[in-house]
């Protein structure tokens, strides 16, 4: 039996981001356009292989214009020389019931470091289209800084201004390609 191939429902599904701003408060910033495609020995999802997640740089939106343009410069993640973000999956672990990690590289502004986020399995459910769908909450936490986003400024006071631990979180709607 040929292996299933799933890829992304981008109306049902979400990637967000999180820093610290002054480290009292929480920016949150999305990719608007991105990608997830998996394949799976059967309708399962179980063993996934070749899990790809790509997000466009040029699609960051904090709703902020002038945060947004700095986010995409030189200062962040350089969209003018580096323009998609890329996680290739290398594991999948089943840690207990539902819960996964998701281990594999990922590359941001050229710089691919290995890392591992955890994976909340919601089910599988045919739509009333009769599509085959599966659904994941995904979380996890990255250094920005190993991956050359290495803008910083200080206040007065001496804080920081950007956090260098930035959270990901995503709700993840696959659909069975036919």
């Amino acid at each position: 039996m040929a292996n299933v191939k799933w890829a992304v429902d981008p109306t049902h599904s979400e990637v967000q981001f999180k820093v610290k701003h002054l480290m009292i408060t929480t920016v949150t910033g999305y990719f608007q356009n991105f990608s997830v495609e998996a394949e799976t020995e059967n309708e399962q999802f179980s063993n996934p292989t070749n899990v790809v997640f790509t997000a466009d740089i040029d699609s960051i939106s904090t709703n902020n214009e002038q945060r947004d343009t700095h986010l995409k410069s030189a200062d962040f993640f350089d969209a003018a020389q580096h323009n998609e973000l890329r996680f290739v999956g290398t594991k999948y672990e089943n840690v207990g019931g539902d819960d996964y990690k998701l281990h594999g590289d990922l590359t941001i502004r050229g710089n691919t470091k290995p890392a591992t986020f955890n994976v909340e399995f919601g089910g599988i459910v045919v739509d009333p289209y009769g599509q085959t769908k599966a659904g994941f909450t995904v979380s996890g936490k990255i250094s920005r800084k190993e991956f050359g986003l290495t803008w910083d400024a200080v206040t007065e006071a001496g804080s920081v201004v950007v956090s260098d631990d930035v959270k990901l979180q995503a709700e993840i709607q696959l659909v069975k390609q036919a």
